[in-house]
């Protein structure tokens, strides 16, 4: 059975680095300014690991399927109906643009995380929504 207060504060979690990023980040600098660009980046990871990790505790709970790999939690969901197929497919994007984070610095590219800074918090809020909407 799936524990709506941990998924509460989970969520509640999600929402808090979206409002701080949203509020605190400033795009503009990220290229320039290395505190941005890691205050960015680590909350960036922190609210993808919570929607990450809410999702994987409903894939385990309503026993949806056994997922191969992280990103394969939110196709799950999509195919299970928790979640449409388009957002789906961004959350499980969202999951391998934070394996980068974590495992990759040297390698992230600072476009792709003003790109998701600037036009992908909103589904992160979205899956926050969602879930819910679901909840007991």
């Amino acid at each position: 059975m799936t524990d709506p207060e941990l998924l509460a504060k989970k969520l509640a979690f999600v929402e808090t680095c979206v409002a701080e990023l949203k509020r605190l980040a400033n795009p503009a600098i990220i290229d320039t300014d290395i505190r941005e660009e890691r205050f960015v980046e680590h909350t960036l990871q922190l609210a993808i690991q919570a929607a990450q990790d809410v999702a994987s505790h409903i894939v385990s709970d309503e026993r949806l399927g056994e997922p191969r790999t992280n990103r394969e939690l939110f196709d799950l969901l999509g195919r299970n109906e928790w979640l449409d197929q388009s957002q789906a497919a961004l959350l499980s994007d969202m999951v391998g643009f934070r394996n980068i984070l974590v495992h990759g610095y040297a390698d992230v590219n600072l476009s792709v995380v003003r790109d998701v800074l600037e036009n992908h918090l909103d589904d992160l809020l979205k899956f926050v929504a969602v879930v819910r909407a679901r909840m007991p």
